[in-house]
Parts: structure tokens; C-alpha cells; sequence
């Protein structure tokens, strides 16, 4: 070098080397501040610099502008330069809409650079930064153990799935650690599930404040096995509607008078409900009257406080309504299977199927549902296939004209016929709906449905149009008996919601029945204070006397006087008499009658709770409040609203069937448990604290 350093400068040569105080000297020997050209500081090595230029935008300020986008961006500000780490990210994150329309048009998804001799390098790696741990997760062989038998319970897989290949081979993948598990130790772990919800359930049903009611169902098998399952409905101690299965047991002679009977037995001595049952449901499709007789006979011994069991329901809502729907479908059975041939025709074609929609846009049918092939065993799929094709039956018949293939096509009667049954079908399925809701709905909610289709059935018995009339009659005296069953029962549970009581009751009643509506309708008012004398004679801690009086709740007890006092001699010593006994009958009120006589609440809101209103009231209705609980409580269905649609029993595959009756019911009560979580299964915390490790480097 021919520079020399003085004075703590460096001079350079005419070859321009910077000196010590950052000035740069040309040839001509002219200094150049930092400004005019920053990039000569050092060669620029990034790969991103084939995407970007600088540009000076005024003294001490240079900006990169991106070659494709011409947006620019900051790079050096003064003495600070800010890197080129958001300038990669421009490119490589596709930021750039140039760069990024053109990865979509050549199907590329990372940012790909050039070296500049044109080869392919690798895209630029994120800085790695240390940590001070690294996070590893253990084997939890247990647990593991309990989710498989988790899963076994709540999707009813085969218990012996845990040895089949497949699923042997996806554990081994999925953690070549984990021990496969053999029959047994599944077996040990869905008993011990079972043990600990069992023992859940039972510490819930100690605690609540009334009585428990039950359904019973059949189920079958290959082996023309029965089983009865019975779920009891309670009202819980935060005043909630919960529904439970209770016991899972064998009848290996349904057809037996005595056979449920000992089902019902063993479920109140298992659960040690003896003292505790208030109503029994039963369905007439396995229990015949000598069943239900001696069924009753039973209630009245278990339940004798409860009017002598009274409270025993024969017939099933949900299979009621699904009867009712297949007679209805049973009676135009010839219409049905030409709409439903039809609509097979249309479905299974695209082309048949393009040239049907482009008839309904021809016709301009604003209708915006597709067709649908119903599944013959669900009644509800089959009322929507006919709805749907009622509403487009005018293409249908277009259809008839365009396509000579056609020859399904339904006449004009056909579909008259049609359109009477999904009246009706109509009628059944928002009845049958209410069961489908996310939780069972309490005994008021089935008045209405019940007691309107009643009175539509009724009315179109008496149509004038004799087609209609013949088809609904058949089918009012089905639903009549029914009716007259249970309409009591419905009308005490309905009087139970504050926004209805018993003038809904009284309404209803003279609809439906005319001049013996007044009949009925004392029928349920004295069923009401008979069942209420029964809870207040249940709290009284001695016996007590009392009067009946039409059972309008009056409670009379002698007036004790004051011995100090003394008639006053004016000659009005019967008018104290009255005085005293109008004011014994006012303090001595019942609580039903107070409940009654109070005005009705508005029915605006659409969520009203009932269990909720009765949960702040009971302070003011303490003997009340508990009959309230416990009628609607009363369940009206037997089955669960994944069946409520069924036109089949429930019948166990042949693997469930061949399990010893004690894993059988171990797997049907825990699947009922598990889904309404009885137990809460650990929190994603507590399994991250057992799972996970931390390992110091």
C-alpha cells in the first residue's frame, strides 16, 4: 500500500480506499459521503438482492424497491441500517402479488431463488435459537388403556377390536412404545369405568330432592333374546331434567306376565329406589295387558303413597307417533311407492337429474330444496321425500311429456293423496320432534302436541270431502284411545307451567270434548289435590285430620281461642264466627290453590324454563314445588331421540349379543353415562402435567 496512517486518518491511494474517517476518495482524489453511495461500502452477498435495487431518496436515506412490485422498503435511515430479513420475507412468504400470481401460476409454494449464475439454491433458513429445554412426551401406558376402552364404550366398537391387525399395525405407528393391550385388561378397564360411574350416578341420585320415574323398553337379539333396558327421569338437586339409563338386564322370556316385573324389581333394589319411584312407562308393542296389569299391580306395592300407582303409562309417545305415521303411509301405500319410484328414477341419473332441474328453472318454482331417496326404516326420511316431491310435482309432470322413458309418473289423484298424507305426517313428525332435542323435555311440553293432533284428527273425521274423511278416520280412532289414556296425566303435568295452568286445561277440554269437557276437566282437577293431600300428609310430622271438600285444598284445623278472651254481649257473636272461619280458610290455603289462583304468566318468551321458575319459587311453594318436580319429571317416551324416528325395534349385533350379560350392561350404562358426562375426564392442563417433560439440555 502506498497510503500511510496519520494522525488516526487513513489516506488511500487513487485505487479509492476508504479512509479513517468512513470518506471514500475517487481517482480525482474527491471525497463521497456515505450517503451519495452507501452499497460501496462492502459487496452486497444476499439473494435477495436479485429482486431488489436501492434507491437514494434523499441525504442520508436509502429505501430497496422490489424489481416486480416497485414497492419499496427501508434499508438505511442515517447511521442505521435496517437488514434484509423483511426483505426475504417479500419474496419467500409470496407478500409480493407479482411473485405470488406467478408461484400460483406455476404451482409453486416457496420462494425459490437464484444464485447469480442462474442455479437454484436453498431458500433461506430461519435463524435457529437456543432454548433451554427441550420438550418431550412420555408414554402413558394407563391412560392410553382407559382412552381405548373410552372408545370402545362411546362408539359401541367390538371389544376385541384392540386385536385386530389394523388396529394393532395404527398403534404400533402411532407410538411403536405403546404395549398393544390384550382383551382382558380392555375388559378390566371398561368394568372399572362402568364401577366409577356407577358410583357417580348413585351419589347424584342420593341427593335429589324428589322421586325418580321410569321407562322400560325391549330389546332383541339373533338368538331371540330380550332385553330390558330402564332409564330413570329425575329431577337433580339444581333443579335440572336428567334422564338415565339404570339398569341393562336379560329376560330370556319377554313373552312372561312376570318377567318385566322382576326388571323392575332389581333395578329399584340395585339402586335402592324402593321408597322413590313415582311413574312407570311402558309401550303396548312387548307389554300387553296382562303385562300392564301386573305391572301396575306392582307400582301400587312400590308406590303405594302415590295413588295407589296410578301413574303407569302404556303406550309410548314416540311409538305411538311413529305408528300413527305408518298407518297413515300404510293407507296410500300405492302413491307413495310411485312418487318414491319417481324420485329414484330422477336421483339415479345425473343426466335424468340436469334435465329435471333445468324443468324447474323453466317453470320458474321458486322451491329450493333437492330431491332426496327416503331410507324406508326412518318414517320422518320418508315424510321429507314426499314433501319435497309434493312441491315439485308440477315438473314431474313435464317430466312425463319430455322424457318417453318415463313412465313412473303419479296422476293427479296420486298426488291429491299425497299431499292429505304429509298434512297429517306433518302433524306426527313436530310432535315426534320435541323428543330429538339436545335434552329431554320436561311432562309439559307433550300437552299441546298431543292434545292438537287429537282435535285435527277429529276435525278431518268430519270433513265433507269424503276422501279425506275416510282416510283421517281410521286414524282418530287409533290416536282416540290414546288420547283418552293418558290425557289426564298430560293435563296435571301442563298445569304444573305457570304461563297455562289449569285454564289451558279447561280450554283444551271443551274443544276436544264437547259437553263432557267439564267431566274431564274435574277429573284432573281432583286428580291434582288428591296427589298434592299425598305430599302434604308425607311432610306433616304427626297424622292429621282431613276434611275433604271437593278437593279444593283447603286444610281446616280447629281455631284455638284465647281463654282470656270473652264474646263481647252485643248480640254479634255468629258474625265472629264468620269472621274466624273466613280467616282459618285464608291462612290455611294450600299451597296448589294459591299456585292456582295466581295470575298466569305472559307466554312471550320462547325460553322459558319451567324447572327454573319452580327452582325460585320453591321458598314460597316448599310441598309444591316437590310434586311439581316429580310430575314433570313423569317421562312420556321409552325410548331415546335417536330412535324416536325408528320404524324397528332395537336389536343388539350379533358380537353384543354373545357378551356375558354383565359386559353387555357394563357397555350400555357407561355409553348412556359417558355422553351426559357424569364424570369429567381430566382437563387439558392435568394431562399436560402428566404427559409432558421437561428434559434440561
Amino acid at each position: 500500500m502506498n497510503g500511510m496512517i496519520e494522525n488516526g486518518s487513513l489516506n488511500v491511494n487513487g485505487n479509492g480506499i476508504m479512509n479513517g474517517d468512513g470518506l471514500a476518495a475517487t481517482n480525482d482524489n474527491d471525497v463521497v459521503t456515505p450517503e451519495v453511495q452507501p452499497n460501496k461500502r462492502r459487496r452486497k452477498k444476499s439473494i435477495v438482492w436479485e429482486y431488489f435495487t436501492t434507491e437514494n431518496v434523499s441525504p442520508g436515506c436509502t429505501r430497496a424497491c422490489c424489481k416486480q412490485c416497485n414497492k419499496s422498503f427501508a434499508y438505511i435511515t442515517g447511521k442505521k441500517q435496517a437488514g434484509t430479513s423483511h426483505l426475504k420475507r417479500h419474496i419467500s412468504l409470496g407478500i409480493c402479488p407479482a411473485n405470488r400470481s406467478k408461484q400460483e401460476k406455476n404451482q409453486l409454494t416457496t420462494y425459490t431463488p437464484r444464485s447469480q449464475n442462474g442455479t437454484i439454491t436453498a431458500p433461506p433458513r430461519k435463524r435457529c435459537r437456543a432454548s433451554p429445554g427441550s420438550v418431550t412426551i412420555a408414554l402413558d401406558q394407563e391412560r392410553c388403556i382407559n382412552e381405548i376402552a373410552r372408545m370402545i364404550i362411546l362408539h359401541d366398537y367390538p371389544t376385541n377390536m384392540v386385536e385386530h391387525p389394523g388396529f394393532v399395525d395404527f398403534a404400533k405407528i402411532l407410538q411403536p412404545h405403546f404395549s398393544m393391550v390384550s382383551f382382558d385388561s380392555v375388559y378390566s378397564e371398561i368394568v372399572a369405568i362402568y364401577t366409577r360411574e356407577k358410583k357417580s350416578l348413585a351419589d347424584t341420585l342420593a341427593e335429589i330432592p324428589g322421586r325418580v320415574s321410569l321407562t322400560m323398553d325391549l330389546w332383541t337379539s339373533d338368538q331371540t333374546l330380550g332385553y330390558a333396558i330402564l332409564t330413570g327421569h329425575f329431577i337433580d338437586a339444581d333443579w335440572r331434567l336428567n334422564s338415565r339409563v339404570l339398569k341393562f338386564v336379560r329376560v330370556p322370556f319377554p313373552d312372561s306376565q312376570v318377567a318385566f316385573n322382576h326388571a323392575v324389581v332389581s333395578c329399584l333394589s340395585e339402586w335402592g329406589l324402593g321408597s322413590k319411584l313415582f311413574a312407570l312407562a311402558v309401550d303396548q308393542s312387548f307389554a300387553n295387558e296382562a303385562v300392564v296389569g301386573n305391572l301396575r299391580g306392582l307400582l301400587s306395592i312400590k308406590n303405594s303413597h302415590m295413588l295407589n300407582g296410578q301413574y303407569l303409562l302404556a303406550n309410548c309417545y314416540a311409538r305411538v307417533m311413529s305408528r300413527m305415521a305408518l298407518a297413515a303411509i300404510g293407507a296410500t301405500r300405492e302413491a307413495v311407492a310411485k312418487v318414491r319410484d319417481s324420485v329414484r328414477y330422477v336421483k339415479v341419473s345425473e343426466s335424468r337429474e340436469d334435465m329435471f332441474n333445468k324443468l324447474r328453472q323453466q317453470l320458474q318454482i321458486p322451491y329450493t330444496e333437492s330431491l332426496v331417496i327416503d331410507n324406508q326404516r326412518m318414517w320422518n326420511s320418508t315424510y321429507h321425500m314426499l314433501s319435497i316431491a309434493c312441491e315439485l310435482k308440477e315438473v314431474f309432470s313435464c317430466l312425463d311429456a319430455s322424457d318417453p322413458n318415463y313412465e313412473l309418473a303419479p296422476s293427479m289423484d296420486d298426488w291429491k293423496c299425497i299431499e292429505v298424507l304429509c298434512v297429517y305426517m306433518k302433524l306426527f313428525f313436530d310432535a315426534a320432534d320435541i323428543l330429538t332435542t339436545k335434552s329431554y323435555p320436561t311432562a309439559s311440553a307433550f300437552f299441546h302436541e298431543v292434545c292438537k293432533i287429537q282435535m285435527e284428527l277429529a276435525h278431518g273425521a268430519l270433513s265433507e270431502d269424503n276422501y279425506v274423511s275416510n282416510f283421517v278416520r281410521p286414524l282418530y280412532e287409533k290416536f282416540d284411545r290414546y288420547w283418552r289414556d293418558c290425557c289426564v296425566v298430560l293435563a296435571m303435568a301442563v298445569a304444573m307451567d305457570p304461563r297455562y295452568k289449569l285454564k289451558l286445561v279447561e280450554f283444551s277440554f271443551a274443544k276436544v270434548f264437547g259437553e263432557e269437557g267439564e267431566l274431564w276437566f274435574r277429573a284432573v282437577d281432583d286428580g291434582l289435590h288428591e296427589l298434592y293431600f299425598e305430599y302434604v300428609a308425607q311432610t306433616l310430622p304427626l297424622p292429621s285430620i282431613f276434611v275433604d271438600q271437593r278437593y279444593e285444598g283447603f286444610i281446616k284445623a280447629e281455631a284455638h281461642q284465647d281463654e282470656d278472651s270473652l264474646p263481647l254481649p252485643d248480640g254479634l257473636s255468629d258474625f265472629d264466627v264468620y269472621i274466624s272461619e273466613i280467616s282459618s280458610n285464608h291462612q290455611t290455603k294450600s299451597e296448589l290453590d294459591q299456585y292456582l289462583d295466581e295470575p298466569l304468566l305472559p307466554r312471550g318468551s320462547q325460553e322459558f324454563d319451567v324447572l327454573e321458575w319452580w327452582k325460585l319459587h320453591r321458598i314460597k311453594y316448599p310441598t309444591l314445588s316437590k310434586m311439581a318436580a316429580d310430575i314433570l319429571s313423569i317421562p312420556f317416551a321409552t325410548i331415546s331421540g335417536d330412535s324416536v324416528f325408528d320404524t324397528l325395534s332395537k336389536k343388539l349385533d350379533s358380537h353384543r349379543s354373545s357378551l356375558k350379560p354383565v359386559t353387555l350392561e357394563a357397555l350400555v350404562c357407561a355409553n348412556n353415562w359417558l355422553q351426559f358426562g357424569t364424570q369429567q375426564s381430566l382437563s387439558i392442563l392435568d394431562v399436560s402435567t402428566m404427559c409432558i417433560k421437561m428434559e434440561t439440555k
